[in-house]
């Protein structure tokens, strides 16, 4: 990569690095807060459910806006969503002001994730394209690291501390992206066929008419095992092995360092070795494999050794998939990565929320559904890939 692309590439992982740890150094301390104002479980859930819900309902239109006026304007737009999300939470007590803030924030998280992917497909060529995605995947992945480690200390000034550097280090992106970064695209009102008025519903549909609505499978069945699986794995650590909030920590933090390393070092040289479609196929088997060994787990350090396997797979799968769909999307860069983004959503809404419901009826059936959604998204991924070769070797002899 050049000067400038490096540049702009630290640019875009800075912010998305802000994005995600902001939002992550309130977790450690959500619990605790909720529990403060008289909640409990239930909001703890909702409060997922309706950042992602949000998400899901705008991803569609933010990636549609993202084409039309420009990824700069909305990274910077998203940016200030997830600020204002972070000062509701931090000048409000009221459940509903909190719940607002989830509304934001996840409006926010719609309109910045699909820009930046779009910008770094803008700034990248076909072979650069897997490695500025995984850096930026890296960089998600570091803010989910630092973020809570963050956060469980500044707890210790308070349980509000935390809400308010949240939204003062977001404001500082703001002002950091403002000054800083630069339009990747010289945009063109109306160059694009998209209908100016067009509902998710008919986006969705649209969806499954175009070349990438496999990968777009893929990116919601992964994002729903993932979130199905995380959503009760402390509880199940803890039921099943006993394990200790210091287990579950070092648990969690083992795996997002996992995922920064790998998105860093390992996911551009496999992608140019092997390809997309090799590293895919290798990965979901990989995942599959891994909520398969879940089940029979029968001690802590055998279940995190495959929970680390998991989250490998899961970490080089995310970039690889945003690549793909990257290549296959041509100039709508904004509207796929925002059907990108609202399918991840869709799996982050549906994924909690069976893995609790199944979870009560019995502890290891969200971990069967995770593996019998794999094991189909593996087969369907394996057929879609055998007809577009037969589909290209057909084109090429005509």
């Amino acid at each position: 990569m050049s000067a400038d692309q490096r540049k702009k590439l630290i640019v875009l992982m800075v912010n998305m690095f802000i994005a995600i740890g902001s939002f992550g150094i309130v977790i450690p301390i959500l619990p605790a807060y909720l529990e403060s104002i008289n909640q409990g479980g239930t909001a703890a859930g909702l409060m997922i459910a309706i950042f992602a819900g949000a998400q899901l309902v705008c991803s569609p239109i933010s990636g549609k806006w993202t084409d039309q006026y420009g990824r700069r304007k909305m990274i910077i737009f998203g940016l200030i969503g997830l600020t204002l999300s972070s000062f509701i939470f931090y000048g409000f007590d009221s459940i509903w002001w909190l719940y607002a803030s989830r509304v934001i924030g996840g409006i926010g998280c719609a309109f910045l994730v699909p820009a930046i992917f779009a910008y770094v497909a803008d700034i990248t060529t076909m072979d650069q394209r897997a490695k500025g995605n995984s850096f930026v995947s890296a960089a998600m992945s570091l803010g989910i690291v630092i973020g809570p480690g963050i956060g469980g200390f500044l707890a210790d000034f308070g349980l509000k501390m935390p809400f308010l550097i949240s939204a003062l280090v977001s404001l500082v992106a703001v002002i950091f992206s403002v000054i800083v970064l630069k339009e990747s695209q010289v945009v063109q009102h109306g160059a694009l066929d998209i209908p100016t008025e067009e509902s998710m519903a008919k986006k969705m549909v649209r969806s499954v008419k175009m070349p990438y609505f496999i990968p777009l499978v893929i990116t919601l069945s992964m994002s729903f095992g993932l979130m199905a699986y995380e959503s009760v794995l402390g509880l199940f650590v803890d039921n099943e092995f006993g394990a200790t909030p210091q287990d579950i920590a070092i648990m969690v933090t083992s795996t997002g360092v996992i995922s920064v390393i790998v998105q860093l070092f390992v996911v551009d040289r496999i992608v140019s070795r092997f390809g997309e479609a090799t590293v895919l196929n290798i990965f979901l088997g990989v995942a599959t494999v891994g909520f398969l060994l879940s089940l029979v787990a029968s001690s802590y350090l055998l279940f995190f050794g495959i929970t680390l396997l998991i989250f490998l797979a899961t970490s080089i799968l995310r970039p690889v998939l945003n690549t793909l769909i990257s290549k296959l999307a041509g100039n709508e860069q904004g509207f796929a990565m925002g059907m990108n983004n609202a399918y991840m959503s869709i799996g982050n809404v549906l994924g909690p929320t069976l893995a609790g419901i199944l979870y009560d009826v019995e502890i290891s059936y969200p971990f069967i559904l995770g593996l019998i959604l794999l094991a189909l998204t593996f087969i369907t991924t394996f057929v879609w890939q055998k007809r577009s070769f037969n589909q290209k070797s057909i084109m090429s002899t005509k």
